[in-house]
């Protein structure tokens, strides 16, 4: 693994050598606050951990509130531009939590100075900015995961096992959306998200791209989609809005399954249900991220006399479900808030023991087609044709 930012730590670790790795954020809102989180609780709860995270500088353009936001999440210390967090050789992992339009450059910079790097999604705001950053981050040799957590949900995980294990058969649905409300008042203020400069997409990228990469690593790759996008509210404190606030979209996978794709931030009532149902030539799977301990599975053999019994709940708390050795006795229920502490602890297992980061962790390969779907669904909107995907290699 990359020297940059590492130390080996001896009896101050309580007599377990455990390399401690620098760590260096862009970004303090909403994700960084999540990652800071799991750095932490990963330093005790998965005991001995991979690495033991140093949370060395954080960065971000308005001093006073990225000086708070070290003291408040335990950065050593903090910086007003991320090209220091670049230079500084204390760092080894460079997390990337910032804006949308923060993610290539910096990211880049980092993997190119020898730095490992993680990235919230969207990799980048077009499958170009995307490309570019995957082959360029790629080059380098350093570790180089996206940030999409959810693949990280003891649930989602047990549905992957199950798909895999083929007790569903084979596969002919994929139904996914996420549904939010957070800006369904006209009067909600112009923020980034909704600026195409800076974002890129709205509920596309913001929260249809992880319908997307859940559909890719459930079911399988896709091959073409059709679409349609709304923007419901057009102006806000007399400014454009200028990305979508809905996206409605049928999808065809390489493997012959079809699938529906929905993202909105205008569902009333819908504070953040993430849910998919796959549905088999022997079973089904459902699951909503607001009851996330749960997994909802049918059988279609299952019952006495073959009479179908409907769903079952599966409680996935076990202790030999994925990722419940970190955690409490069967039935005492984790966060949404852990499933960085699992990505991270991924990620930091893949630096340590030079592991490949997929195909459990999204990669930037991962990232990249995720934001080729999203621009083949907007182009879809656009021309009300139904687009074919063709990637890059």
């Amino acid at each position: 693994m990359s020297k940059v930012g590492f130390v080996t730590m001896g009896e101050s670790a309580g007599g377990d050598d455990i390399p401690t790795v620098g760590v260096g954020m862009l970004g303090y809102g909403f994700m960084g606050k999540a990652h800071s989180n799991a750095y932490k609780t990963l330093a005790y709860m998965t005991w001995p951990p991979p690495l033991m995270p140093q949370l060395v500088s954080i960065a971000g353009r308005n001093e006073e509130a990225v000086a708070g936001a070290a003291r408040r999440y335990g950065f050593d210390g903090y910086v007003t531009d991320w090209k220091a967090l670049v230079a500084d050789e204390r760092i080894g992992v460079f997390d990337n939590s910032g804006p949308n339009n923060f993610h290539s450059e910096p990211t880049i910079a980092a993997a190119e100075a020898g730095k490992h790097v993680i990235c919230e999604k969207p990799l980048g705001r077009t499958a170009e900015e995307s490309y570019e950053t995957w082959k360029r981050v790629d080059a380098t040799g350093v570790k180089a995961m996206v940030a999409f957590n959810y693949r990280f949900v003891p649930a989602v995980r047990l549905a992957r096992m199950i798909i895999e294990s083929g007790e569903l058969g084979e596969i002919f649905h994929f139904r996914g959306r996420y549904l939010q409300e957070w800006i369904i008042d006209a009067d909600f203020p112009m923020v980034w998200r909704l600026d195409k400069d800076v974002a890129g997409s709205g509920a596309l990228g913001d929260l249809g791209a992880h319908v997307i990469d859940l559909a890719r690593y459930l079911v399988g790759e896709i091959a073409a989609v059709s679409a349609s996008t709304r923007t419901f509210v057009k102006d806000r404190e007399g400014q454009a809005v200028t990305v979508d606030d809905a996206v409605e979209s049928v999808v065809d996978f390489e493997n012959g399954a079809v699938g529906t794709i929905e993202a909105t931030r205008f569902a009333s009532g819908r504070k953040n249900a993430l849910q998919f149902e796959i549905n088999g030539s022997k079973g089904s799977l459902s699951f909503d991220i607001e009851r996330l301990n749960e997994l909802e599975v049918h059988y279609r053999d299952s019952a006495p006399g073959n009479l179908s019994q409907g769903f079952r709940r599966v409680l996935v708390s076990e202790a030999d479900h994925p990722f419940w050795e970190h955690w409490w006795p069967q039935g005492h229920m984790i966060g949404w808030e852990h499933t960085f502490v699992h990505e991270i602890h991924h990620f930091f297992t893949a630096i340590r023991e030079d592991t490949e980061i997929g195909p459990h962790g999204a990669t930037f390969e991962d990232g990249y087609r995720a934001a080729e779907i999203c621009d083949a669904m907007l182009r879809s909107a656009e021309n009300g044709a139904r687009e074919s995907l063709s990637y890059r290699s």
